[in-house]
């Protein structure tokens, strides 16, 4: 017997519950109010890239990558930034880490049974703030976009990566208004060779 999900249902926020005094939106309020909290950003840093390249598709928790671009090409984003939302002695040290992952088959309903990088290309946002009073995570001149080909991160193994570590592996951080045409082309070699 298959248990296949109904596919998700766009919600606006409006929606409320059916038993609470409550809407969608105040549940996104509850879970998802601060933007510096790690797990928030890393959804933020997925919807910058998402629009950068393109993509209305929502977020698949399961997914083995994080954003599909319209050209096919897959998209796994990482984030990190200098402040968190808890109180701080120093700056944080921001690192960034793509181990090996299994995939999830949507067809099969199953995980690979190899662990592999996923993704075509590997896109690493930083949030740059250093004082809270500046810190606002809407503005995209805040965030640094370094983007790698499936190779340079394959050539890393799982090792994590410091900002002088990764500026070797990707080169300068790019603008966001080049963030399309430059993960199209770090993603290029291995679209293809998935193509063949």
């Amino acid at each position: 017997m298959a248990f296949d999900p109904p596919a998700a249902q766009g919600l606006s926020g409006a929606e409320p519950f059916d038993g609470l005094d409550a809407s969608v939106i105040d549940f996104w309020r509850f879970a998802m109010n601060d933007l510096r909290t790690n797990n928030v950003r890393g959804y933020l840093a997925e919807f910058l890239v998402a629009r950068a390249v393109g993509s209305a598709a929502p977020r698949v928790e399961w997914d083995p990558w994080d954003v599909t671009a319209p050209d096919g090409t897959r998209i796994e984003v990482k984030s990190s930034g200098f402040l968190q939302a808890w109180a701080q002695k120093k700056l944080s040290s921001p690192t960034f880490r793509v181990a090996p992952a299994y995939g999830w088959d949507t067809a099969t309903g199953e995980w690979s049974g190899k662990q592999g990088f996923n993704a075509d290309a590997y896109v690493f946002c930083l949030h740059t703030a250093k004082s809270h009073e500046e810190y606002d995570p809407l503005v995209i001149a805040q965030w640094r976009f370094y983007v790698a080909g499936r190779a340079a991160i394959e050539e890393r193994a799982g090792a994590s990566m410091g900002l002088t570590t990764l500026g070797r592996v990707t080169g300068d951080p790019i603008p966001y208004s080049d963030l399309r045409e430059v993960i199209a082309s770090a993603g290029e070699p291995s679209r293809l060779a998935r193509s063949v």
